[in-house]
């Protein structure tokens, strides 16, 4: 029986990975830290692969000091996947990652260039590695990056993207894990969307009455089309409105669905 790892099992899209590998009776090793591991403790991370086949990696590293630079604290977890993969003789690596983050035009944008340099040292180790490149999902609606909460507003920067479900990108994480090619997926959504407007319509789904506030992007790019998918990617649903209906309806007390701090919930 194949035993897959997945690296990032509690986030969102880490935690449905797991979920339908559970469905499939896959035998899995749940990586992260709420698991008692760390990615930059790599005799900790290797002695977690011990039996591991494939090895999902959706993990998002922070910097463990919270001050470290990005690009290296995810050169860094990149180096100790392949490494400890290497070392218990992984067959395979299946990694989600961003699309379009090489694209020169996010040059000087430390997050994408450290997606780029972590790619690059995967891609690049001796372990056989799939890459699934997504467009943003329909959950950066709260993306902490573009989305800032308070009691009476949301704030939202005008990003333009095609969103993809985190349900979908699970799907095809699963697929590409469970078969034998090692050929590159490119996934995106099939609606070009304003992130003010996607915000919009999930507070709307879920009873929350705060207005959106539209602001410009830190970054040009975002909102002029550089976040939509490129002309090679395959298009997989749902779209925004079919979407919208698995998440929470509003409440029957009068209170909007929203988490601790205010920020509209998603799955």
């Amino acid at each position: 029986m194949t035993t897959i790892a997945v690296i990032g099992a509690t986030g969102i899209a880490g935690s449905r990975v797991v979920a339908r590998l559970k469905s499939r009776d896959v035998a899995i090793v749940e990586i992260s830290r709420e698991h008692g591991v760390d990615l930059f403790d790599g005799p900790e991370l290797s002695h977690a692969l011990q039996g591991v086949d494939v090895v999902i990696d959706v993990s998002n590293p922070v910097p463990p000091d919270g001050r470290s630079d990005i690009t290296q604290t995810l050169a860094a977890a990149s180096r100790n996947i392949v490494g400890a993969s290497a070392r218990q003789d992984v067959q395979r690596l299946v990694v989600s990652t961003i699309a379009g983050i090489e694209d020169p035009v996010f040059d000087g944008f430390p997050y994408y260039e450290a997606k780029r340099a972590a790619k690059d040292i995967l891609l690049e180790g001796p372990v056989p590695t799939t890459i699934v490149k997504s467009t943003q999902w329909y959950e950066s609606a709260t993306n902490h990056d573009a989305v800032t909460c308070n009691a009476k507003e949301v704030i939202v920067e005008d990003w333009l993207i095609q969103p993809i479900a985190a349900d979908t990108v699970a799907d095809v994480l699963v697929e590409a894990a469970l078969g034998q090619s090692h050929t590159p997926r490119t996934i995106t959504g099939p609606d070009a969307i304003r992130l003010p407007d996607l915000t919009s319509k999930l507070l709307a789904q879920q009873g929350d009455r705060r207005r959106v506030r539209t602001v410009e992007p830190a970054v040009a790019a975002l909102g002029a089309g550089a976040l939509l998918a490129p002309g090679h990617a395959v298009v997989v649903g749902p779209d925004v409105e079919t979407w919208l209906q698995t998440m929470a309806p509003p409440s029957t007390d009068g209170h909007h669905a929203a988490d601790g701090d205010g920020r509209p919930g998603s799955r």
